[in-house]
């Protein structure tokens, strides 16, 4: 957002005018943009107020109804936490025993809206201007946070009286393009944690496919997803730890909106699990536990053993207690379990055949250990029929296979009564 269209956009006319706006409608918005314009609101105005009603409306998915009150910038809100974990980072600095945090790269404010509303004082820093504008706006409500333009590193933490330090660095590239390097991060991230010097309570939020090898020894590294999309993993030092090593955390969104979590406690290795036949059910790690590297602690925890020793797939003989009472009950879980239907050496000859026999004209697709492309393999099976199917392809044993599943959210699948 350029600096005259956020001055439109703050002026009461402009802000009264966003606020007044219906829900933003693709299909609706070229005829209220001329409607406004006939009307002799101002060109800029408009496209401004119907970038923001639009802006407003994806960032719903990551704020709820808080960002009806928000400004933000196509990149700002890709990048920005989304609330529920936010809320989980402010908790640790306040676990922490934290009073005044550093967001070094507040962005648009997200995690300092979560601190501040945490009770925390917070110091938010941004070196965009216009960024740091909207930051501005975004924390209006919260006399416990100050903004400021300029250079987060460059700050005397000291000074300031700040006891912890957060920090989400840029992973993306003027063009979108993403940033795999941590060492070409912005601010780098070996700048980012040598703070932990003078500020030991340091966090620090990273892309998920960062490289276990390269974390720093007393680290705890934090997978996190919600509601089974992967959305981050977090770098935590000093007081904000639970222990050095990995550590995922799974979070769902229960139908009262309230969130739920799964924690897995800090490791520095996982121990071996028990390989073998695949059994009466199959679950699939959350995505957070898989990226930590934690797949064998889901595999004790369900009481089962891997399919192959290379593939993040478990295999039990009954439905774990635990886990069924926690689904149950509407709670995160470590795994999406599966019941499985028939094991299939990999044919698509003979795929298409069994499909074909039981009238499949729509089928999920999993896939793990193998080359195949979803997309490709449901157009060679000319699918036709009026029943779902579930498929997973994967190695067992080392051997291309089908299994053939059904998930666990029907009382046939869990085996419950109606």
């Amino acid at each position: 957002m350029d600096r005259a269209a956020l001055t439109l956009l703050l002026q009461p006319d402009g802000w009264a005018l966003l606020s007044a706006l219906p829900p933003y409608d693709e299909a609706t918005a070229m005829h209220l943009s001329e409607r406004l314009r006939a009307d002799g609101t101002d060109p800029a105005l408009v496209a401004a107020v119907l970038t923001q009603s639009r802006l407003r409306t994806k960032a719903r998915e990551k704020f709820g109804e808080f960002a009806d009150g928000m400004l933000f910038t196509p990149d700002g809100l890709e990048q920005a936490t989304r609330l529920p974990v936010a809320a989980r980072h402010a908790q640790r600095f306040l676990a922490a025993g934290v009073t005044k945090v550093a967001d070094l790269t507040c962005g648009l404010g997200a995690d300092s809206m979560a601190f501040a509303a945490s009770g925390l004082r917070v110091l938010a820093v941004d070196r965009d201007e216009e960024t740091a504008a909207l930051a501005t706006v975004n924390l209006r409500h919260f006399p416990e946070a100050e903004v400021r333009l300029g250079d987060g590193l460059a700050l005397d933490l000291t000074a300031e009286g700040v006891d912890g330090v957060y920090a989400d660095p840029a992973r993306r590239t003027g063009t979108g393009t993403r940033i795999l390097d941590p060492r070409a991060y912005a601010p780098p991230l070996d700048d980012v944690w040598q703070l932990r010097a003078t500020v030991p309570a340091v966090g620090i939020k990273v892309g998920p496919g960062i490289p276990h090898a390269g974390i720093p020894a007393d680290a705890e590294a934090q997978w996190v997803s919600l509601d089974g999309h992967v959305l981050e993993a977090g770098l935590w030092f000093g007081p904000l730890t639970e222990a050095p090593g990995r550590s995922a955390l799974v979070l769902r969104t229960r139908p009262d909106g309230s969130v739920s979590a799964r924690a897995l406690a800090p490791v520095v290795s996982d121990d071996d699990v028990e390989v073998g036949p695949v059994g009466a059910y199959l679950f699939e790690p959350d995505g957070a536990v898989v990226r930590a590297g934690r797949v064998a602690t889901a595999a004790r925890e369900l009481g089962g053993r891997l399919v192959d020793p290379t593939i993040a797939y478990v295999t039990t003989d009954a439905i774990p207690q635990a886990w069924a009472d926690a689904r149950a009950a509407g709670e995160a879980t470590l795994a999406t379990g599966y019941r499985v239907l028939d094991t299939l050496p990999f044919s698509l000859k003979r795929l298409k055949a069994y499909l074909r026999e039981r009238g499949v004209g729509r089928l999920t697709i999993k896939k793990r250990g193998t080359a195949v492309v979803p997309e490709q393999l449901r157009k060679q099976l000319a699918l036709h029929g009026p029943h779902e199917g579930h498929i997973v392809l994967t190695r067992v044993a080392g051997a291309q296979t089908v299994l053939v599943v059904e998930p666990l959210t029907s009382p046939a699948a869990t085996g419950t009564e109606h």
